[in-house]
């Protein structure tokens, strides 16, 4: 009967939320009641456990140092792991020593030697995860900062590289880092205003043109063999050989955006945002392209955590299974994007739709962009913005080819708010038709546009292509003596900071005199030229005599 009642009582008290005295009073009695030969079985309170130990200092403590107390659980009914879990504050804080030691002593059954560790733990691992790469234990990481990883992002192997070596370069490319810094540190704040470059930046280029020569030599009979073997015994497992297909500079630059990537992916899985690579998709099919992806976008958790995504390449809706997406298909009645069809030439069309009447179709536009941008916010609130989506045209439909989205009442008149292009169709042309385009609706609009901020790192590099390429064609058909950025910015619609900004990278703004000059430098004219008759009559331009479109009234 005593040990029934014993185990009753200390089941009341499992909450630990009851204060210091009457769970002392109730141990007492439990203890008094109980068989001397049957052992103790005691629940210490937080209150109880602070008092334990605080008062290690005592004699009678000492004393007890080979016996040990049971850890209080914690709300969830784990045993805490780190001392951040015990909340051992009590209103009861004053005892008198007598009745500490007594608690003391009575706490004191067991062995201090089976008491666990607690863990002391700067980032969350899952070792249940592994590595996707054949043969990797999941030990070192690709940028050299952590012990271990989860992905093929971050593995050394896959790289074909081990720890050590990881370890090494990035202790290398720490000391760049820093000997690059101090050099910024030390030099004017206003020598990145100076037109001509400094000797000691024609220096560094004179280096890298030298380290670049041999880049297109191309491989010898052994290495090309040795390619073809690693490729044969690894397949997709590991990444293809590098070595001997470009410089080592370029090579060595490759590496670096590698590890940043890593980095920056490891971030985000520390952060909680991505959880190991579980609930970030990782492929979407869409067509007759199966792409992989890039960035993580917010699909509900039910498809995210599926890792393949399929989604109709006419109305963009995303489905779970392939069966699921051939029923729609047999279905779906869309062979187009919905809205207007504003320009059309050829096989290539825009459509201009409104993402107030055609909601649900924008935000899948949305989270399917989010995909492969990195800097995208918007994903449900599409009514204040007008979506041109290019298409191409074959006897199946119309294949979404990229789009931009634009406000349609933009204070700062800016006339892009997100574009993308999609990644099989990227570098064919198509990026600046889309630029072009919005420059065109600009023109018609008689305003002055320039892309929102901040630009993504590909779509940075095609509008600063565009901006050297208007630029050039217009200082190429320009016949006059005098020419000023205000002109250029009412011929172009391009912002004149966005002009003034190529002119700077290409050195044709030079400042003489107290005034501002714009160079007519004939060898960058002369190179473009050679560019545009080596293109021949590309079909990806666009026409402006094929725009059938009014600037909407604002809504």
């Amino acid at each position: 009967m005593p040990r029934r009642r014993q185990r009753a009582m200390a089941g009341s008290v499992s909450d630990g939320t009851e204060d210091s005295d009457s769970s002392a009073e109730r141990e007492q009695t439990h203890s008094s009641e109980s068989d001397g030969n049957m052992p103790k079985r005691q629940r210490l309170t937080r209150a109880s456990t602070r008092l334990s130990q605080s008062s290690q200092d005592t004699p009678d403590l000492k004393r007890a140092a080979d016996h040990d107390e049971s850890p209080p659980l914690t709300p969830t009914g784990n045993a805490p792991s780190s001392e951040s879990e015990l909340d051992i504050s009590s209103p009861n804080a004053s005892h008198d020593e007598s009745h500490t030691k007594d608690q003391a002593s009575r706490d004191s059954d067991k062995d201090l030697s089976h008491r666990p560790k607690r863990r002391r733990c700067h980032e969350t691992y899952n070792f249940n995860m592994k590595c996707p790469t054949p043969g990797c234990n999941s030990l070192g990481h690709l940028t050299g900062k952590h012990e271990r990883h989860f992905a093929v992002s971050g593995c050394p192997l896959y790289h074909n590289l081990s720890a050590d070596e990881c370890k090494v370069k990035a202790i290398s490319r720490e000391k760049q880092e820093e000997e690059a810094k101090t050099q910024e540190e030390n030099s004017s704040r206003h020598a990145t205003r100076h037109q001509t470059p400094t000797p000691k930046q024609s220096k560094y280029k004179e280096q890298v043109a030298e380290m670049r020569k041999g880049r297109n030599a191309g491989q010898q009979k052994e290495q090309k063999e040795k390619h073809t073997e690693h490729r044969q015994t690894h397949g997709n497992t590991r990444e293809p050989l590098l070595e001997n297909i470009t410089s080592e500079y370029d090579l060595e630059l490759f590496r670096k955006a590698q590890a940043r990537a890593s980095e920056d992916l490891e971030k985000l899985r520390i952060q909680g945002q991505i959880t190991e690579g579980n609930n970030m998709i990782k492929t979407i099919v869409f067509g007759r392209f199966e792409l992989d992806t890039w960035y993580h976008s917010p699909y509900p958790e039910e498809y995210a955590r599926l890792g393949r995504l399929y989604v109709c390449e006419f109305c963009l809706k995303y489905m779970k299974s392939q069966t699921i997406l051939r029923r729609h298909m047999a279905k779906c009645v869309w062979k187009h994007p919905p809205g207007d069809e504003v320009y059309r030439k050829g096989s290539i069309s825009v459509f201009e739709v409104d993402g107030k009447k055609n909601k649900i179709y924008c935000q899948n536009l949305c989270l399917l962009a989010k995909l492969f941008l990195d800097h995208k916010t918007l994903y449900y609130d599409v009514e204040p913005f007008l979506f041109y989506v290019m298409t191409e045209a074959d006897n199946t439909g119309c294949h979404l080819v990229g789009y931009f989205s634009k406000e349609k009442n933009s204070f700062l008149n800016y006339n892009v708010s997100c574009i993308l292009t999609m990644p099989q169709y990227m570098r064919q042309g198509f990026g600046k038709m889309l630029i072009d385009f919005s420059y065109l609706l600009s023109k018609v609009e008689e305003k002055v546009g320039s892309p929102e901020r901040p630009l993504s790192d590909l779509g940075l590099i095609s509008y600063r292509s565009y901006w050297k390429e208007v630029l050039l064609r217009y200082m190429c058909n320009f016949q006059g003596k005098e020419i000023s950025i205000k002109e250029i910015s009412q011929e172009t619609a391009v912002n004149p900071v966005d002009i003034v900004s190529t002119l700077q990278s290409l050195q044709m703004l030079k400042y003489w005199k107290g005034k501002h000059l714009v160079l007519k430098r004939q060898d960058l004219i002369d190179e473009w030229k050679a560019k545009e008759i080596k293109r021949g009559n590309s079909n990806k331009t666009i026409d402006p005599s094929s725009l059938k479109w009014t600037p909407p009234k604002g809504t």
